[in-house]
């Protein structure tokens, strides 16, 4: 009667195990069942980023839903088309660097270009400024040099006409002592000319 009891307790606790084990089977089918439902709304959620057409998408879920056959086929399609625009990305990203590379490069060319332009718009500034400090100290040499020409013939010239007046003085004194010569012999010619009529009238 002891072990009739025993085995009852035993058939009771095996029950018991097994119904614990049906409701903890169910609760874990229950969590698995929420964690899918999750995962697929998830996979919803990246389907709509990636898919163009969303109605279509959409009933194709809802199909999903009622069918778990047809939510590997869409798994696997959004699957394949993530690959797709991933590996299409990947080209885009890959176009963007050869692009973004070119253009560097292009905007390095065209910098050293423009260095080096402009180092020989600098030279050639400093060139001209050379030159024309030059230019400005010649031309300065040169004013002053005809400054000096200037005064030197400007003192030359009164020079030669002071000389020249004096000339003239000394040749209009020569002219009058001429004058009064030429005056004095017509005088004595004129002289000597009565003389000699006073003579011959004598004679």
């Amino acid at each position: 009667m002891g072990n009739g009891m025993c085995s009852r307790k035993q058939k009771r606790i095996l029950q018991s195990l097994l119904l614990l084990t049906v409701v903890f089977g169910f609760i874990y089918g229950a969590m698995l069942y929420y964690e899918v439902q999750s995962q697929l709304r998830k996979a919803e959620a990246v389907a709509l980023k990636y898919q163009q057409h969303q109605e279509s998408l959409s009933a194709q879920l809802q199909v999903v839903y009622e069918h778990r056959s047809r939510l590997e086929k869409s798994l696997q399609k959004e699957r394949l088309e993530h690959k797709k625009a991933k590996e299409d990305f990947l080209v885009y990203k890959l176009e963007a660097q050869e692009t973004l590379n070119k253009g560097r490069q292009d905007s390095n060319s065209r910098y050293s270009a423009l260095n080096a332009q402009h180092q020989m718009l600098k030279s050639q500034h400093e060139e001209l400024k050379k030159l024309h400090t030059d230019l400005e100290g010649e031309h300065k040499r040169q004013g002053n040099e005809f400054s000096r020409a200037v005064n030197e013939h400007k003192q030359r010239y009164m020079e030669l006409q002071q000389e020249k007046e004096t000339e003239l003085s000394k040749l209009k004194e020569s002219m009058y002592h001429l004058h009064e010569e030429n005056r004095q012999l017509r005088k004595a010619d004129r002289d000597i000319h009565t003389q000699l009529q006073d003579v011959k009238v004598r004679f």
